[in-house]
């Protein structure tokens, strides 16, 4: 089975490509192998954004896709970056402005709880379509710590840890980050499909 990975974020790739290096029989191509145009994400949930992205790219290429939509969500700021998280600070992208503006907005805020969540969507050549989540709770650091990972990492310490997500390997993030919950989930959905193909 091919499957495109529906984003152009290299990290995001390096990390599916790693997840998902357990099914058997799966192609994974990136954006390098087939490009896409950009898809905006002007959708109000991660669900909403999921969707469209791996519909417009499946339409785009023909191809099943593999999109996401994921952000970090502070109560305390409600709900905030959400569905803006990486354009918090405003275009281009830029994770160290965001970082800068999230810690701004958080100045004197003592709860500091958040959670990572990722609306992972699969869109087969058929038409059929899957969605599932992943959350990853914990709080947010007052001073960025580490240079692994991307995003939000260096500034959030997943409950149950001591350390931020950048300063974990690759593999201890990955045996318990969001995207990870609900790729294992979407593993589920692969390994039926292959089973039965």
């Amino acid at each position: 089975m091919i499957l495109l990975l529906g984003t152009r974020n290299k990290g995001k790739i390096r990390e599916l490509r790693e997840l998902l290096a357990d099914v058997k029989g799966l192609e994974l191509l990136s954006v390098s192998d087939v490009p896409f145009s950009e898809v905006e994400e002007d959708g109000e949930t991660f669900r909403d954004n999921a969707l469209l992205k791996a519909r417009a790219i499946s339409r785009e290429t023909g191809l099943s896709v593999l999109a996401d939509d994921a952000g970090l969500v502070v109560d305390a700021l409600g709900g905030e970056p959400g569905v803006r998280s990486a354009r918090y600070s405003g275009e281009p992208v830029d994770y160290e402005r965001n970082n800068a503006l999230l810690l701004e907005r958080m100045l004197d805020i003592t709860d500091r709880s958040a959670r990572f969540v990722i609306v992972v969507s699969l869109r087969l050549m058929d038409g059929r379509e899957y969605v599932r989540q992943g959350v990853l709770t914990g709080k947010i650091v007052e001073s960025p710590a580490g240079s692994n990972g991307f995003g939000y990492d260096p500034l959030f310490v997943p409950d149950g840890y001591t350390c931020t997500l950048a300063q974990m390997t690759m593999d201890e993030k990955n045996k318990i980050s969001h995207r990870r919950r609900a790729i294992e989930l979407i593993k589920e959905v692969l390994l039926e499909i292959s089973g039965s193909a």
